[in-house]
């Protein structure tokens, strides 16, 4: 169902993966954890139809070879996300039974937040330490308001998201990944596991580990607008001779950098860092430089020795 080696996953761990098609594209990205007897999903919610009746079909394409495995969709479960430096500092005044010192990065803990048992992983979508709290629906008024009672928590909608997880170069479905999209061409082969890589065994393996062999001719890049207005997506990217070469897949302002930056594909060689090409933004075509993702280095918390 993933490119993750799933069976080599420790108890409550996990990872970003990708579910494929047969064609080696991108379904949808999840959040997959190993939770002992059960292996935990996040979907993106934009995508959970369509994710469920592929999961559902492979289901059943499991059962029939004998395998022991069932799906059930916690619809109704809720998922708050609680990032940045402050997170464990804050999320440590309401949950006693967690000590999130020793809790690394992608792994996830069972505790409790006002008398409520919820699931706690320590990840998120911001290239920052943080928390995606599951919760069952009729306590997450609450545990918000608990929260967000603390002055350092304060409530961000999608914009401030979206800047932070540019930022650190993660990918949004359906505008830098998409079904016609691999994970090569996207780069994230760091999702597929060595074991995937050695043997296959998931959809599209022919396709992405040929891929993976032979290179591919377009490639998922980060760039830096010198100067001009942000792109927000689609507008083509032209080389110094004025061919289009590529397109801009994200795009928006990045406050922690305080320039415009953005996302986007490009055939060999223009997608190398260092390159200059040029994006045309409200009939005007600036400057952008090719640059190593993250545009702005991760902060993922690392457990003191």
């Amino acid at each position: 169902l993933v490119v993750a080696d799933v069976a080599g996953m420790a108890p409550y761990t996990g990872g970003l993966s990708l579910i494929t098609n047969e064609n080696g594209g991108i379904i949808d990205d999840t959040i997959i954890t190993n939770l002992g007897d059960e292996i935990g999903m996040v979907i993106n919610g934009a995508c959970k139809e369509k994710d469920l009746i592929h999961m559902n079909e492979q289901l059943q394409l499991a059962k029939k070879k004998g395998m022991d495995v069932d799906l059930i969709s916690m619809a109704d479960q809720q998922l708050l996300a609680l990032q940045g430096p402050k997170a464990m500092d804050a999320l440590a005044k309401v949950v006693s039974d967690i000590d999130f010192v020793k809790m690394p990065f992608m792994t996830a803990q069972e505790g409790h937040i006002a008398g409520t048992k919820c699931l706690v992983t320590r990840c998120g979508y911001t290239g920052e330490d943080g928390f995606e709290i599951s919760m069952p629906p009729e306590k997450t008024v609450e545990i918000f308001e608990l929260l967000t009672s603390d002055s350092d928590v304060k409530p961000v909608g999608l914009g401030a998201r979206d800047s932070l997880r540019m930022e650190a170069g993660l990918c949004l479905y359906g505008n830098d990944i998409d079904e016609t999209t691999s994970p090569v061409e996207a780069a994230l082969t760091w999702t597929i596991g060595k074991r995937r890589k050695e043997e296959g065994g998931f959809l599209g393996a022919e396709i992405i580990l040929k891929q993976l062999a032979e290179g591919t001719s377009r490639r998922r890049f980060g760039f830096v607008v010198e100067s001009g207005a942000p792109p927000r997506g689609h507008e083509p990217l032209y080389n110094a001779d004025g061919e289009k070469v590529g397109e801009v897949t994200s795009g928006g302002f990045a406050p922690s950098m305080g320039k415009a930056i953005g996302m986007g594909y490009a055939t060999k060689p223009f997608n190398k860092t260092g390159t200059v090409l040029t994006v045309e933004v409200r009939k005007k075509r600036n400057p952008v430089l090719v640059s190593k993702l993250p545009l702005v280095p991760s902060k993922y918390y690392k457990v003191p020795e």
